[in-house]
């Protein structure tokens, strides 16, 4: 399985950078070592840079990330909420994106911040009224996602933008692995808070298979090359705390980590 990372040998940038930056490098991971490619999932350039030398950033760089809320039955249920009878749609910010290893900020605005681990979608190609039978041709691959909510915002707005868009609320990482490679039916996504294991679900007890996701996304709302998908969480959410690790791990993809800090400017 290969993974590709997106990095930068500045390690002062910001990890939400565009891909217009000549800052950003693109490469494979290989265990601590990354093999330089001349792009996106490109040809390898010779070039090779250990991990520890680099800034490694989010693995795609959207025009926006678009969310599917309650597409687990189960979670739908241990919130209190009705299963939809169509996704659910909602956005985050790019400004929230963060890389694997970077910190989520606890904001002082908030008294119950949750993970919920998720399966991310990359766009290869630009996507509008796309059929699902034709929809995983505009997949180029898949990630791991941590939609990281501040619940107690969220509720209390009634509409999600400040309770899921705030600055580090969409760690995404730490690589991309190609839809080609994958068989989408076998992910399962699994989630862990300081090592003990609080979600643990295949992708097939989605409520809105990817295709039917894409299809309807794209009816309505053009994606772009880059654009990011957070297909819905699993059972199983629930708070962290400062000085907490979360872990999301995709067993085909990759291992998604991130401590939580609290926040010393909001």
């Amino acid at each position: 399985m290969t993974r590709y990372v997106r990095f930068s040998l500045d390690r002062s940038i910001a990890p939400m950078v565009s891909d217009a930056s000549p800052a950003v490098c693109y490469g494979i991971l290989d265990g601590q070592e990354i093999r330089e490619t001349d792009g996106p999932a490109g040809r390898l350039t010779g070039k090779q840079f250990s991990l520890a030398e680099v800034r490694l950033l989010p693995p795609c760089s959207p025009t926006k990330i678009v969310c599917v809320g309650r597409n687990y039955r189960e979670h739908a249920k241990e919130l209190g909420n009705e299963v939809p009878s169509e996704p659910l749609i909602f956005l985050k910010p790019p400004s929230s994106l963060i890389a694997s290893g970077d910190c989520i900020v606890y904001p002082k605005a908030s008294q119950r911040l949750d993970f919920e681990g998720e399966l991310g979608v990359i766009i290869g190609a630009r996507a509008r009224n796309v059929k699902a039978e034709d929809a995983m041709k505009f997949v180029l691959g898949y990630t791991c996602v941590n939609d990281v909510t501040a619940r107690d915002l969220q509720k209390k707005d009634g509409q999600w933008t400040r309770g899921k868009g705030h600055d580090t609320f969409c760690p995404a990482g730490p690589c991309m692995v190609l839809a080609s490679e994958v068989d989408l039916a076998s992910l399962r996504v699994v989630t862990r808070l300081d090592g003990v294991v609080k979600q643990n679900a295949p992708v097939t007890d989605m409520l809105f298979p990817l295709p039917d996701i894409i299809a309807y996304v794209s009816a309505f709302m053009t994606l772009e090359p880059g654009d990011l998908i957070a297909t819905g969480t699993p059972p199983g959410v629930g708070p962290m705390s400062a000085g907490s690790t979360i872990e999301v791990e995709i067993e085909g993809v990759g291992l998604l980590a991130n401590r939580v800090i609290l926040s010393h400017t909001d």
